[in-house]
């Protein structure tokens, strides 16, 4: 029960919190935390400029404008930030220029390989110590880069390793994109296995939730569009922002006009289940959601990808595949989606595994019954803890957080073993 003192206004329960500087995060079961516990901003970058102001800055410093576009096209096409490579600049406005436009954003602490190379898992720290993780993943006909915007989360998702560290801070637009800028430069040089090449997809679907940082992940999806030397280039369509349901920030992103591809990482079909599974849900239910999604899909023309982390005995009820199925045609039709049931990537300390490859296939098949589109999602990098919801650089669990996160299980199985 909520307190008086902690609803907020209009009703609503507060379910943020003010972390306390210093002290390790222990959510409460279904306790979102929506404040960071670290403020600060990181150096300002050339990222976080667009082009004009990149030019403006410049000339700020006494230069001509056009040495903007040099190191733009620096950054953007050649994937470097290092004053030995600035070869068009005289070597001694390079050290300058590079302080100013280039600080350092991320530093390398480990590097992991799985799947004979074709992923690798980065975890960076950031210039206040903060640890994120970004993954790489080579398939035959594409290269994908799965990026971090936030420091740990602040969703609190019982079943995803981030969400159980709780928020340490939001990312800025160029600490984002610099996790794609490294990759491509690792990609080029050949350093990576598997030969020479580029980032060619982008998913918001590391550490954070996207929509909870929302302008500097705006501003990263308008920098890995637009064409270089103002930005990466990277198709709209290559692009895909995921949100557990934060619907007004889904309207907002409308309104960027950026075709991004939008993925709604749903997990449960029903209020009473989703709500412990993904507690944004007492804020903004299915219904507000799927509301939010279809109103994209019809504003950009591009489909909305639905994720859905089968859990065994938990969320795979072929009943809840029905009623997926009945939820997404009831807010406008089985054209609009595309359904990715992921088995579950169980994290350390969770006695939640993936569903029984059986059930597995009768979900889908449940689904393309009702005409939808369904395919299950590739799990890569888990052997070193890089596939969905098990990105967590650093997860201290209390005693406290423990009894937290146990008594918040057995609230799930109850809720999921009720009868229709």
């Amino acid at each position: 029960m909520t307190s008086p003192s902690s609803a907020a206004p209009g009703g609503n329960p507060d379910l943020s919190r003010e972390a306390v500087p210093g002290q390790a995060i222990a959510l409460a079961p279904g306790q979102l935390q929506l404040r960071p516990t670290r403020r600060g901003k990181p150096p300002a970058h050339l990222a976080d400029l667009t082009l004009a102001e990149r030019v403006e800055a410049v000339k700020e410093m006494g230069l001509p404008g056009f040495r903007a576009k040099q190191l733009s096209v620096h950054y953007f096409e050649h994937f470097t930030t290092d004053p030995e490579d600035l070869t068009d600049i005289p070597k001694d406005l390079r050290e300058r220029l590079v302080e100013r436009f280039f600080p350092t954003l991320l530093e390398p602490v480990s590097r992991q390989s799985a799947d004979h190379g074709a992923t690798q898992k980065f975890l960076w720290k950031l210039f206040d110590g903060s640890l994120v993780e970004s993954v790489l993943m080579r398939y035959s006909d594409r290269v994908t880069l799965c990026i971090s915007s936030e420091a740990g989360c602040g969703m609190n998702c019982p079943f995803c390793a981030t969400g159980q560290m709780g928020l340490t801070r939001n990312l800025s637009a160029a600490e984002i994109l610099e996790q794609v800028r490294v990759a491509n430069r690792l990609l080029a040089s050949g350093e990576l296995p598997g030969g020479t090449g580029r980032v060619s997809n982008i998913v918001f679907m590391g550490m954070g939730e996207p929509l909870a940082n929302y302008r500097p992940v705006a501003t990263t999806c308008k920098r890995l569009n637009a064409p270089a030397p103002e930005g990466f280039g990277i198709g709209a369509r290559h692009i895909t922002v995921s949100t557990v349901g934060l619907a007004p920030a889904v309207r907002k992103l409308i309104k960027e006009e950026i075709p991004v591809t939008l993925a709604v990482s749903l997990h449960a079909p029903d209020d009473e289940l989703r709500n412990e599974l993904v507690p944004i849900n007492t804020r903004f239910d299915v219904d507000e959601i799927l509301d939010a999604a279809f109103e994209y899909f019809e504003a950009t023309g591009r489909r909305v990808s639905i994720e859905y982390a089968l859990i065994r005995d938990i969320n795979d009820q072929a009943r809840r595949a029905q009623l997926l199925a009945d939820r997404l045609i009831a807010h406008g039709g089985a054209h609009w989606i595309h359904v990715n049931p992921i088995p579950l990537n169980p994290v350390k300390g969770s006695k939640w595994t993936a569903s029984d490859p059986r059930d597995e296939k009768r979900f889908v098949e449940i689904l393309r019954e009702n005409g939808i589109s369904a395919t299950i999602r590739d799990t890569r990098g888990s052997d070193i803890d890089g596939a969905c919801g098990q990105l967590a650089a650093e997860v201290i669990e209390t005693d406290e957080h423990r009894a937290d996160r146990e008594a918040r299980v057995a609230r799930v199985e109850a809720v999921a073993s009720l009868a229709e």
